[in-house]
């Protein structure tokens, strides 16, 4: 198989080729600068017809994953899981809601994972009197060259913190829609493309407290993971007073990834095989969200393909180029749970949407997958949720 060749599944899937791009476009420090391209082409000898991520490239993934992933450790204390799993919407190319009582450091986390790139960062502070236009921005007319000019609001920029985003009317917070969706802002019948890589990272306090507004359905659909995030244990708090004088923690650290690192990781991440069985698999767990008497609405298509994807995401990050299930487990709750709208006798009864993802969990069979390179015996992984 040549570099310039589609390659065909047996379920009609069309991967593409996984030809590397010339030397010249390489850019600085790049792994795989003046490697063979027979040595990158990502075909193992015992895998004809499927295209994986070749191992230099899935291990300089996984190195630059780890960076992110400790440094922003170094900030938010005690709180690896979370911070794995917003690194993992990033490179995903979805949205991060993180959730949490006030003080538990969602926004020093929201501001590391910025800070920790080589990007465009903007914070966006929700409040009830926000506009759409102040987050979105504006045209107004310009007297000095008589004409009509936009002028950006803080949306255009990469990583976009939007705190405290539950304090916003509706209205405001569905700004947010299409930006989140298609990557642009349209005002007054213009679109306007965001940079990339671009992200939001949202926080929000719990919906029990005062001067909070549920998100909309369609808005928490489009969250890739809404992520929770805890009181630290009592060592880490401790822990924690040595920095006592530092003020701004998340200024201290320095980044550890450009954003064409970011966008060359995607690439790697989409060439992560994922076995027929295992997206039955992600199939049956979503599905299974729409039949359970105590859900009123299940999780939709959207819920299927960010599964996937961040499994394609985990899987790299633990040296691997093929998925396995226990990637597409660990992710479950954080991917689905928020988008679950559960019934009034189950809101009663106190059950909650992650104890429900708990139980689809245990109740679809895992798929028994045959040994191999790309298929292997589900396993834990240690830390997972």
């Amino acid at each position: 198989m040549t570099g310039s060749q589609n390659t065909f599944l047996s379920d009609e899937t069309v991967l593409v080729d996984a030809t590397r791009p010339s030397d010249k476009t390489r850019p600085p420090g790049d792994p795989f600068q003046g490697t063979p391209p027979e040595a990158v082409s990502g075909m193992p000898e015992n895998m004809p017809g499927i295209v994986t991520a070749p191992p230099p490239q899935i291990a300089w993934f996984r190195q630059c994953f780890s960076a992110l992933v400790e440094n922003v450790s170094a900030v938010v204390l005690g709180q690896t899981m979370p911070i794995t799993q917003c690194v993992t919407a990033l490179l995903a190319g979805g949205h991060a809601l993180i959730e949490g009582d006030p003080g538990t450091g969602k926004t020093q986390m929201a501001r590391s994972v910025a800070y920790s790139i080589a990007a465009s960062f903007k914070r966006i502070q929700f409040t009830p009197d926000l506009l759409p236009s102040d987050v979105l921005g504006v045209t107004f007319y310009d007297q000095r060259h008589a004409e009509f000019t936009f002028r950006q609001g803080p949306v255009f920029a990469s990583i976009v913190l939007a705190d405290e985003i539950n304090r916003a009317s509706a209205k405001t917070q569905s700004a947010l829609l299409e930006v989140m969706e298609e990557r642009k802002v349209t005002v007054d019948g213009t679109s306007y493309e965001v940079p990339q890589p671009f992200m939001v990272i949202a926080t929000q306090n719990p919906n029990e407290q005062a001067g909070t507004y549920p998100l909309p359905e369609a808005q928490l659909d489009r969250f890739l993971m809404r992520i929770a995030i805890t009181h630290p244990d009592h060592a880490t708090s401790v822990a924690a007073l040595r920095q006592i004088d530092v003020i701004d923690r998340a200024r201290t650290i320095r980044p550890v990834c450009a954003t064409d690192d970011i966008l060359r990781m995607r690439q790697i991440a989409a060439m992560v095989h994922i076995d027929e069985a295992i997206r039955e698999y992600i199939v049956r767990l979503v599905e299974a969200t729409r039949h359970d008497e105590r859900i009123a609405g299940g999780a939709s298509m959207r819920a299927i393909l960010a599964l996937a994807r961040c499994a394609r995401i985990s899987a790299a990050a633990e040296g691997r180029a093929y998925v396995v299930p226990s990637d597409v487990c660990d992710l479950a709750r954080a991917v689905l749970a928020h988008r679950l709208r559960l019934t009034t006798q189950a809101a009663y009864e106190g059950v909650g949407a992650e104890e429900l993802i708990t139980r689809i969990l245990e109740n679809v069979p895992i798929p028994q997958v045959d040994e191999g390179p790309v298929n292997r015996p589900a396993h834990r992984r240690k830390g997972g949720s």
